[in-house]
């Protein structure tokens, strides 16, 4: 398997680079700060080590979009009845039948 993701700088530059489809990318980060350095032009003496995993549950690495509750789904109805709810709240009417 290639290596893909935050890697210990195996150029002892820059404390992470980025590797992607098992390349050496530009993308560094030192104490938590991004920036971009491309990588030397010659090859690295050791192989690549992944960056250890930050300390506690690592929430803010989790994808915005994904539920953080099993029993949440999107219901069409109910998303529906708000809508029209909201709409006799404000004393608002659909211009088209629904």
């Amino acid at each position: 398997m290639q290596p893909e993701g935050w890697y210990l700088d195996p150029y002892g530059i820059h404390r992470g680079r980025w590797y992607s489809a098992g390349q050496p990318t530009g993308l560094v980060r030192d104490d938590g700060i991004e920036s971009h350095d491309a990588p030397p032009s010659w090859q690295p003496k050791t192989t690549p080590v992944p960056v250890p995993a930050p300390p506690g549950d690592a929430d803010d690495l989790k994808r915005a979009d994904a539920f953080t509750r099993q029993d949440q789904s999107f219901d069409a109805r109910s998303a529906l009845r708000a809508v029209l709810n909201q709409w006799a709240a404000y004393g608002m009417r659909p211009r088209h039948r629904l």
